[in-house]
């Protein structure tokens, strides 16, 4: 169960073991839907060993959304307290992205919004946080 989302200004690299990233193109979220859930969800993954947390934001950001031609910075490290573990870190990123290819990996499709969806995300209790906390710092429009 989650029982807070917290957001830094920073961390060390090396503690962030995944990334979010809130993308654009065209004025539309591009949001993904998993081959095997009914909910969208933010483009995002887990880090792979021998990457930073930049690298792991541009290779999930390529996976699962087939971003050919994008740019990329960070927002904010957050993390996620659970009642039954420690707290995890991520790194926050926002995207506007200009070209398409394919999609490799688990994702079915892409999903371009005008909106974010009120309702209907794969981690409800994380991802609108995330989404406004962005928001606030001006990391996206």
């Amino acid at each position: 169960m989650i029982k807070e989302v917290r957001f830094y200004e920073s961390a060390e690299d090396s503690l962030l073991k995944f990334a979010v990233i809130l993308a654009r193109s065209g004025g539309k979220w591009v949001f993904c839907k998993h081959r095997e859930r009914t909910t969208l969800e933010i483009p995002g993954g887990h880090r792979e060993p021998g990457e930073t947390a930049d690298q792991t934001a541009a290779r999930e950001l390529r996976e699962e959304t087939g971003a050919k031609e994008f740019t990329l910075r960070p927002v904010c490290v957050y993390s996620v307290v659970r009642d039954d573990a420690e707290e995890s870190f991520g790194g926050l990123y926002a995207a506007e992205i200009k070209t398409f290819g394919e999609i490799h990996s688990e994702i079915e499709k892409i999903v371009l919004l005008d909106e974010p969806p009120e309702c209907g995300w794969t981690y409800p209790e994380i991802q609108p946080e995330l989404l406004e906390e962005a928001r606030r710092r001006g990391g996206i429009v």
